[in-house]
């Protein structure tokens, strides 16, 4: 079996990390290019940086920012926010990003998916899908979760798939920020539907959790935040705790 990866998400505001709860209530958790070294050598296996100023000049801000990680960390790491052509993932890749997340411009052109895959192979794309139930049945959002959108998330998730997507990374945002555990059941139904790896998000809490949507939710990977800056769980200890129940890691 493939070992599961452990992957802290850094959101890059101005130029800084910071954290919230159901995508409100930023706080400030420092600098993140610091954090992400940091990350490394505690053994992370990848990082996510996700820019949730995407301005134009957020842009070229978080462009600078990326080279600036690429030249600091020795692990991939995949970076998104505001890509809304392939120009703007061809930047980050160029600048030194491994890969591309890409999400509301995928949802409204879902060619920008094909478009990048068939460019710079799949292994770059991860579709990243912000989802939330609605009596009984999840729906996509996009904009940081501020638009309801008709998709749903398992059709979604399959052409996704289909137009060349290498992964999936699904965010439970009535879980995000919440601590209280991950929609293991969701997870589990996804990654049995797919070919592709997908990553967990959303909800991370404690060292069950995550062990949780790793074997119940059958997620590839385990993606968390606010466990990993504030030192609630430190990923060498993660890691060892995962390693105890028998699921495999890299120590």
């Amino acid at each position: 079996m493939l070992a599961k990866r452990i992957i802290p998400c850094l959101d890059i505001k101005e130029g800084q990390t910071v954290k919230g709860i159901n995508f409100l209530e930023l706080r400030d958790v420092g600098d993140p290019v610091a954090l992400g070294k940091r990350y490394a050598e505690d053994g992370a296996d990848e990082l996510v940086y996700l820019d949730i100023s995407a301005s134009m000049e957020g842009r070229k801000t978080f462009a600078e920012l990326v080279t600036r990680i690429a030249a600091n960390i020795n692990i991939p790491f995949t970076v998104g926010g505001g890509i809304a052509s392939i120009e703007d993932a061809g930047r980050l890749l160029t600048a030194g990003a491994d890969k591309v997340t890409v999400n509301s411009a995928a949802v409204n052109n879902p060619d920008l998916i094909s478009e990048i895959a068939s460019k710079y192979g799949s292994q770059f794309v991860v579709v990243a899908i912000d989802a939330k139930q609605i009596d009984g049945v999840w729906r996509i959002t996009t904009h940081g979760g501020h638009r309801l959108t008709e998709k749903e998330l398992f059709s979604w998730a399959r052409e996704a798939q289909e137009r060349g997507a290498g992964e999936i990374l699904f965010t439970s945002m009535d879980h995000d920020g919440t601590k209280n555990g991950y929609p293991c059941e969701t997870y589990a139904r996804l990654s049995q539907m797919l070919s592709i790896p997908v990553i967990a998000s959303g909800g991370a809490g404690t060292v069950q959790h995550i062990a949780d949507v790793l074997t119940k939710g059958c997620a590839d990977a385990a993606l968390a935040a606010s466990i990993f800056h504030y030192g609630e769980i430190p990923i060498p200890y993660l890691k060892q705790e995962l390693n105890k129940m028998h699921i495999p890691v890299r120590l």
